[in-house]
């Protein structure tokens, strides 16, 4: 079998010593080393983590086949605290014209969908642009490297969870959504990575509709409520309002100040 059609579903029903023969053979594929292979609670069973070192950069296998991304906004049920903040923000001019929280989720995030990625290495880390973002691809390339499409993002960043985020639909709103290294925020995410953990963070993917992980601290430097900086970080955050800004031309010369997430394809 090819690495590349190994299924989330297969991967999550192998035992330690299959998981850990696929974690070496995938090494072997890009020429790096395993250090990293445990198994986490996840979704009711074990989920298998590897961690893949290459020219000094790690990555995590993530596992693909048909998944089911995106978020239902009209199945969403919002606790009492988040909907009395968000009618708090509408009341003082934010939300993008939206008069109730699902018609902003519907708005922000991508919709309920399946789609069906390849089982791929993603960076651990997210890394700054180095060039504008029409010329992060062959940037990447000379490495090796590609940028993540924005459903393997999603998929890597949520891990099948479903929720609005990836620890669930609930966010500390006492709590700032940036900043400091604690926090549900900051704990690697099902697959080993660290995503989705400051709201002052963009992180850019093949589609220049969208932007994920954060949205460069615009909502709590706006002061748009607490909701609405925690958003940002939701597993199926798109933000075509943000997108426009980045590869728009006011967006032109903060390309430093965005980030992506390289991959390495498996075959």
């Amino acid at each position: 079998m090819s690495l590349a059609d190994l299924t989330f579903d297969r991967w999550r029903s192998l035992d330690p010593a299959a998981a850990g023969r696929i974690a070496h053979e995938a090494a072997a594929q890009v020429g790096g080393r395993v250090v990293l292979l445990d198994a986490v609670e996840h979704l009711g069973g074990a989920l298998h983590r590897v961690r893949i070192e290459r020219e000094g950069l790690e990555f995590a296998l993530i596992p693909g086949g048909t998944v089911r991304l995106g978020f239902d906004a009209d199945a969403f049920a919002a606790t009492p605290a988040q909907s009395a903040d968000y009618a708090e923000s509408v009341d003082e001019g934010y939300g993008y014209g939206h008069p109730d929280l699902k018609s902003y989720l519907a708005d922000v995030l991508s919709p309920l969908r399946t789609a069906t990625p390849a089982t791929v290495l993603m960076a651990v880390e997210a890394e700054a642009l180095s060039d504008h973002p029409s010329g992060m691809p062959d940037a990447l390339a000379a490495r090796g490297l590609r940028m993540p499409s924005a459903d393997e993002w999603e998929h890597a960043c949520g891990a099948g969870a479903g929720t609005l985020f990836r620890w669930g639909n609930e966010c500390p709103l006492d709590e700032p959504s940036y900043g400091g290294s604690g926090g549900v925020r900051h704990e690697p995410n099902a697959f080993g990575l660290h995503i989705a953990y400051d709201s002052y963070g963009t992180e850019l993917s093949g589609d220049p509709a969208a932007v994920h992980g954060g949205d460069g601290g615009e909502a709590v430097c706006g002061g748009y409520g607490d909701l609405l900086g925690w958003l940002p970080l939701a597993i199926a955050n798109r933000n075509p309002y943000m997108a426009e800004f980045v590869y728009g031309p006011e967006g032109e010369g903060m390309y430093e100040e965005f980030s992506t997430r390289p991959v390495l394809s498996l075959r």
